[in-house]
């Protein structure tokens, strides 16, 4: 497939355990044959799901759509603590957790739905003073990041069971913000319970508008390479709007729409008449204004 030929759109990937997204992503530009591809929102190795790339123009979308809502399905071990907040690293501390109940566990989560301040784990990609806290903390640094500002909607525990060595696994349904950790709600449930907790499995089955029901495995997309049209991507990511013709006009130009009302928090995505998608635009004031131009 020459570049002239490839793809553009979303691919909606069910990312396999023990894969980076940018192993994902160099899978994608073989499979589509560009390299213009890139990720909505990084999973991390041990996790699975949904993970949303973008090829061609489509990657543009990708900033956007990262900054959807997000559902996932998690357990959470109770009684061990890990250098990562997750099963990938090395266990800090053991403690024994088998006296804890479903109850205590629900009481634990209150405090971490709402609008809450998540100190991020100190293994992550974000950077301190430009360097990522996963080096430092490689280095030997002692890492503490400031607390950020997420919202988590729902954290719903539904079942217990017991783990290894005295451990307890509680398996959780979270919905959450863009640059929410789930690991960190693992951690922090932990500490609350006095017993220390890490996450222990994680799958992503919801980012904005795409579920799983439009994911497919790499080797499903190796058979057949499934592509979501860059019209029906905006359309499912986004409120839609269907200009006239001079509207679609104007908005094909980047300029803004007077006195305009997108009838929905922004970004919305704009459509001319045969069903072109043209911009990402977003209200302010009495205005529509441009976010982003997909035709020119």
């Amino acid at each position: 497939m020459s570049t002239a030929d490839a793809p553009t759109g979303i691919v909606v990937v069910d990312k396999p355990a023990g894969w980076t997204s940018h192993d994902v992503v160099g899978r994608m530009r073989r499979l589509a044959g560009t390299r213009k591809v890139g990720h909505a929102g990084t999973l991390d190795p041990m996790a699975t799901g949904i993970l949303v790339l973008g090829l061609g123009r489509a990657t543009r979308l990708l900033g956007h759509v990262a900054g959807h809502d997000k559902d996932y399905e998690a357990t959470i071990r109770l009684g061990a603590t890990t250098v990562t907040d997750d099963a990938e690293g090395d266990v800090l501390t053991t403690s024994d957790a088998s006296g804890v109940d479903l109850d205590a566990v629900r009481t634990a989560t209150l405090p971490l739905i709402g609008e809450i301040d998540q100190v991020p784990s100190a293994v992550s990609a974000i950077k301190v003073d430009g360097r990522r806290a996963y080096a430092r903390v490689r280095d030997g640094e002692d890492v503490t990041l400031p607390a950020r500002r997420v919202t988590v909607e729902r954290f719903d525990v539904f079942d217990l069971r017991s783990g290894p060595d005295g451990t307890v696994d509680v398996d959780a349904r979270v919905t959450c913000s863009s640059g929410t950790y789930v690991r960190a709600l693992a951690r922090d449930v932990g500490a609350a319970l006095g017993v220390g907790g890490h996450l222990a499995a994680l799958r992503r089955t919801r980012v904005g508008g795409f579920t799983l029901d439009a994911a497919r495995t790499l080797d499903q997309l190796a058979e057949e390479l499934a592509v979501i049209s860059l019209e029906d991507a905006a359309r499912a990511a986004f409120p839609s709007v269907d200009l006239d013709a001079d509207a679609a006009k104007i908005v094909r130009h980047g300029r803004a729409l007077a006195s305009y009302d997108l009838g929905a928090p922004g970004p919305v995505a704009l459509f001319d008449p045969d069903g072109t998608f043209l911009a990402l635009y977003d209200q302010q004031g009495a205005d529509a204004r441009s976010v982003a131009v997909f035709v020119g």
